[in-house]
């Protein structure tokens, strides 16, 4: 596929733990990873999804003579996807509960892809996690944990029923958003998250928020290129079959690869 658009999607990062037995088992590796169901979710005719290494000065991981924004040039759009904690360092918190300190080395990775791809002018699609992230390394911060900090919110995560926990989201009328839905005002969602957005980064939208709690759900930029960030999981789809009134991923999909097939072409053509 000589045409076909390149996504790359940021690496899920599995550090040993310590101490770290003195034997060869891949556990005692530091892992990079992509969940299945998301390079599934992107991977159709004439897309091709890669995971990008991580690459960085500090921390576990030695840089090679590839650097971050050489993706960026090479590839048309970037996806976050989700995993670990945002460590609360990385916008300037210390951690409430040991169990919240999150990832930094996954941080400063994802962070430098982010500014590396919107500096390129390319797509950036956040999944749960993901766009946290954005709105962090746009200058946002997050709530450590929804339960402890946000009282009277909604149960956003259940270790037992996981992709299996549901609720509904207001879109926010006239955002791009609504206009993927035809208009429709509300949504449901799958939800596995225990954090989520406090205040937001620069320049960023809302686009859907949490019944009944009003936990921000969806996030766009107002910048020059395309960004756009959703707490829930649309790759998780096999579930439709058993609660088929969740929010269908593909639209967003579609629009993000549209973005993606048009700065290609606008590229190519200059």
């Amino acid at each position: 596929m000589p045409d076909a658009l390149l996504i790359g999607i940021s690496a899920r990062i599995y550090h040993p733990g310590e101490p770290v037995a003195d034997t060869s088992g891949i556990f005692t590796k530091t892992l990079h990873y992509l969940e299945q169901s998301v390079a599934h979710w992107v991977l159709r005719r004439g897309v091709l999804p890669m995971m990008i290494p991580a690459i960085e000065s500090e921390g576990l991981i030695r840089p090679g003579e590839v650097r971050l924004t050489d993706y960026a040039r090479h590839l048309d759009a970037l996806v976050l996807q989700g995993g670990n904690d945002v460590a609360p360092q990385t916008y300037g918190e210390e951690p409430l509960h040991p169990d919240w300190s999150g990832d930094r080395v996954r941080d400063r990775y994802e962070i430098g892809l982010f500014r590396a791809f919107v500096a390129a002018g390319k797509p950036v699609l956040g999944i749960c996690r993901g766009c946290q992230l954005i709105n962090v390394a746009l200058g946002g911060t997050l709530y450590q944990d929804i339960a402890t900090q946000v009282p009277e919110a909604i149960a956003h995560r259940d270790l037992v029923r996981y992709d299996q926990q549901f609720h509904p989201v207001n879109l926010v009328p006239d955002s791009r958003l609504a206009q993927l839905y035809d208009g429709t005002t509300r949504a449901e969602i799958n939800s596995i998250h225990h954090q989520a957005i406090k205040t937001l980064g620069k320049d960023l939208a809302i686009e859907a928020l949490g019944v009944p709690d009003g936990i921000v759900e969806a996030v766009r930029w107002r910048g020059p290129s395309y960004v756009f960030g959703m707490q829930w999981h649309p790759e998780f789809m096999a579930q439709r079959q058993f609660h088929p009134g969740q929010l269908d991923g593909e639209p967003i999909l579609q629009d993000f690869l549209d973005a993606a097939r048009e700065r290609k072409h606008r590229t190519s053509n200059n």
